[in-house]
């Protein structure tokens, strides 16, 4: 059986602060170790209130110092915000910290609108068509050092810190074949190319000396509860967050509710967004992951839940790991 991982990205939910969502992160990634999930990475989000995890790198330290096991990364670092090589210092201090333990996703988007991406003082003119350039680079800082180079990250230099490409569209798939990395599609809210960006990648993969075949991972959300309904009503948080967002209000994680006050477009869009979403009790959840494997071919799925109430999350991605225990045993 192929491995589950857990994406977070830290949610502030109403009337609570982003120490909570920290707290809370914290407490996910443990039970996650528990439940035998593979990685267990933060995503960078900026100038959104619902999501604390904008300092990505000192979180994901947090989450490393707090657990033992599991794999934790960036899922993902968004490079046209950086200069590569305070990313590289920033991820070989945390592969010091906590060594054969830390992952980097990079992204190609700001991951925010375009005022707090030039509050972020990066160049909006060529941050983005640098980006092959940028992650390139990001390669050599984390290779060994050779005589005579000028720049060098310390720590980071020699580290070797696992890269991985996320995207969205053909573009980062394209780039992580050529370069022989794992690539990671964001099918948890832009499903579009999903299929046809994992094609791709796999037929233009170029072995590495990271990588010596292609290893895919797809987004998930998951609402598992031992009831549909209960699902269900689990899931119209998510679908209010997506709602808000497209009209341009971005807030907190809102608390379910009975009926989702949108017009018949707005709930189109949402559920177009967010069409590779399992929903529902153990049956309906086993066969959800079983047709995305089976539809995709992953090599890994990393699953996602943007739920309201903790324990409920927790219940979510503990189902889910029983049932990839199952499908596993070929239950």
């Amino acid at each position: 059986m192929i491995p589950f991982s857990v994406l977070d990205l830290s949610p502030v939910i109403a009337g609570a602060t982003p120490a909570d969502a920290f707290r809370n992160t914290l407490d996910l990634a443990q039970h996650a170790e528990k439940w035998n999930y593979r990685r267990f990475w933060l995503a960078e989000h900026h100038n959104m209130t619902g999501i604390a995890s904008a300092a990505t790198s000192v979180v994901i330290g947090y989450v490393a110092g707090g657990t033992k096991t599991i794999r934790v990364g960036s899922g993902g670092v968004m490079l046209p915000n950086h200069a590569p090589l305070v990313i590289a210092e920033q991820f070989g201090t945390l592969a010091s910290l906590y060594p054969d333990r830390i992952d980097l996703g990079l992204g190609r988007a700001p991951g925010t609108d375009q005022s707090t991406a030039r509050a972020l003082r990066r160049d909006m003119q060529n941050s983005a068509d640098s980006f092959p350039d940028d992650v390139v680079e990001l390669q050599r800082y984390f290779a060994d050092a050779v005589p005579g180079q000028r720049i060098q990250a310390v720590p980071g230099a020699g580290l070797h810190v696992p890269l991985w490409l996320l995207g969205s569209s053909l573009f980062s798939a394209q780039l992580a074949a050529s370069l022989g990395l794992p690539f990671a599609f964001a099918s948890h809210f832009a499903p579009d190319y999903m299929l046809t960006a994992l094609q791709m990648y796999r037929a233009q993969f170029r072995p590495s000396a990271t990588l010596d075949k292609p290893h895919a991972m797809v987004g998930v959300n998951l609402f598992a509860a031992d009831s549909n309904d209960e699902a269900q009503r689990l899931f119209t948080s998510l679908q209010q967050q997506f709602i808000n967002l497209r009209r341009g209000t971005p807030g907190q994680l809102q608390p379910p509710v009975d009926r989702l006050q949108a017009s018949e477009m707005e709930l189109n869009n949402v559920a177009h967004s967010l069409a590779c979403t399992v929903i529902g009790d153990r049956d309906a959840v086993r066969e959800g992951l079983k047709s995305v494997i089976a539809q995709t071919g992953a090599d890994e799925l990393m699953l996602t839940a943007q739920i309201y109430d903790h324990a409920a999350r927790l219940r979510s991605f503990e189902i889910g790991a029983q049932i990839r225990d199952e499908l596993a045993a070929g239950e």
